[in-house]
């Protein structure tokens, strides 16, 4: 589908030349929401990812597939119990003020993440780490215990609890990414301030408006500088996909990070090739607040699961062929084979209703108590739309919703701050691992936004961690995953496809299953 129409297309991108269109080597991204820092402790969201991976570079990073390339590390060892990295960093690795970049960097950016004073909410990536839990949880103070060492100025060493066979992948993560010591030390906070932050990856930001954009040039002390094809990026801010799309047609943007369901039959028929929907390592779902009254009962949950009619959302109500999920863990991740699925599967869907109306008739609601209650999501034309089919889904069941949006920043902070009754999230894979999907319903979680908990699903999950047999982990992977969906601890809905518009004029966008898409693989035709 790609390729076919590239003649036609050719011929398009020269008339937009000439009509003064957005072909400078710059690039103009619509990434959606709005950035909470360019500091990478502090992120959490796909789209503070695009900004963060192309400014900063941990030891490895993405190539065009999204697989774990060399980045500022040139090559590694891996000892035989399979424990211990030890990786030598390239002579060439500087920051943007031309210090080099050091092991200590990342020894001193990786304590950072996991001190518990700097309430990094993403900190539990790492704890693959040795001792890296109990230093986040405060149970060890001495950071020296940390598996993070620098033998020298361009060795680093870093000791696993266990053999970890995603730990690898992780590194690619702006959790792992170094950070300037010596800026940091110096700046405290406001080390991330535009007029003193200081980058190793291959651009560098040079204006940050939050609310409207954040633009980067190249980075003329990176190693790989002279293999740019791109000057630089603005990643835009903006929550409306109609107007992106408007823009794009406009010249205005080269790329879109997604686009208004209702307009991909149209998009095939009139900008043919240019939006890319591809599978990816994601999870649509719901999460429902375990600890309120009105949900504590396990069968009201599943009665609110079982009433969604999975099969019409991605052909009907989207229109772009999101599949129906029935498990947590998305098929196809590495290290699993087959998810567990919810056992009421492939009942028909009326007998799912039928048998919802049941489960809340014994959990004490009915027509003289119905259940109420908010359905939060994040402001976004593909969100509503579900939202709206869903709570008419739930109508039957003489269940009352009342939908609540805001902009995607506010959600996702209230929401781990468990401020939800039912609330739309969504995940991607940060590794390719059950494991990162198996987390998220973990006691103490930060992610784990409707709080469910459960202590034989987290030993589960902690003893699999420690095993070295990856069959037997596996199964033990998704014993857990059973109780999670017997459970209805949280409420799958779709995997994810990606969903992108790439002008014709780009090359080297990969369709991958991270939907992750550096701009240093990117370049425009001329």
């Amino acid at each position: 589908m790609h390729h076919s129409m590239r003649t036609f297309l050719l011929a398009l991108a020269a008339t937009t030349m000439l009509t003064g269109g957005a072909l400078a080597a710059s690039l103009n991204i619509h990434n959606g929401g709005d950035p909470t820092s360019l500091d990478p402790h502090k992120l959490s969201g796909d789209w503070e990812n695009r900004i963060a991976g192309d400014i900063f570079e941990g030891l490895v990073t993405e190539d065009p597939n999204a697989e774990a390339v060399p980045a500022q590390a040139e090559s590694w060892t891996l000892s035989d119990d399979g424990k211990t990295y030890t990786f030598k960093i390239r002579q060439d690795a500087v920051w943007s003020d031309g210090k080099p970049v050091t092991a200590g960097d990342f020894v001193f950016a990786i304590q950072r993440l996991l001190d518990p004073a700097s309430a990094a909410e993403y900190a539990y990536l790492q704890y693959p780490i040795l001792n890296a839990e109990k230093i986040n949880k405060g149970e060890i103070n001495d950071f020296s215990q940390l598996g993070v060492k620098a033998i020298n100025d361009k060795t680093l060493e870093i000791k696993l609890e266990n053999s970890t066979p995603y730990f690898l992948d992780g590194l690619m993560h702006y959790t792992a990414y170094p950070l300037p010591k010596h800026v940091v030390e110096a700046k405290g906070a406001d080390w991330v301030k535009l007029e003193n932050i200081v980058v190793n990856g291959p651009y560098k930001p040079i204006e940050w408006v939050p609310g409207s954009h954040v633009k980067t040039v190249k980075n003329d002390k990176y190693y790989g500088v002279a293999d740019l094809k791109i000057d630089g990026a603005t990643f835009f801010v903006l929550e409306d996909q109609q107007a992106a799309l408007k823009r794009y047609r406009a010249g205005e943007f080269d790329i879109l990070t997604d686009f208004p369901a209702d307009q991909y039959e149209w998009m095939k028929e009139n900008l043919p090739g240019e939006a890319h929907v591809a599978p990816f390592m994601g999870l649509y779902y719901y999460v429902v607040n375990s600890q309120d009254d009105r949900f504590k009962d396990k069968r009201v949950r599943q009665a609110l699961s079982m009433a969604i009619n999975r099969e019409v959302i991605g052909p009907q109500i989207l229109g772009t062929g999101e599949l129906p999920a029935y498990s947590w863990v998305p098929p196809g991740m590495a290290n699993y084979g087959e998810p567990a699925y919810v056992d009421w599967k492939d009942m028909p869907y009326g007998e799912k209703v039928e048998e919802a109306k049941k489960l809340l008739t014994e959990a004490g609601f009915g027509p003289d108590k119905p259940l109420s209650f908010t359905l939060r999501y994040n402001t976004n034309d593909n969100h509503k739309r579900i939202a709206v089919a869903i709570a008419s889904m739930w109508k039957p069941l003489g269940v009352n919703v009342e939908l609540y949006n805001t902009e995607t920043k506010v959600h996702y902070d209230e929401m781990t701050r468990g401020q939800v009754e039912v609330g739309r999230a969504g995940w991607l894979a940060d590794y390719n691992d059950p494991d990162n999907f198996l987390n998220l319903l973990k006691s103490g979680t930060p992610y784990n936004y409707g709080r469910w908990s459960n202590a034989d699903y987290d030993k589960l999950i902690d003893e699999a961690n420690a095993m070295t047999d990856m069959d037997a982990r596996a199964a033990k992977l998704k014993e857990a995953e059973k109780i999670a969906l017997g459970e209805s601890a949280a409420i799958p809905i779709y995997y994810y496809v990606s969903k992108n518009v790439v002008s014709p004029k780009i090359e080297g966008f990969v369709d991958n299953a991270r939907d992750i898409h550096r701009t240093r693989w990117l370049s425009v035709k001329e």
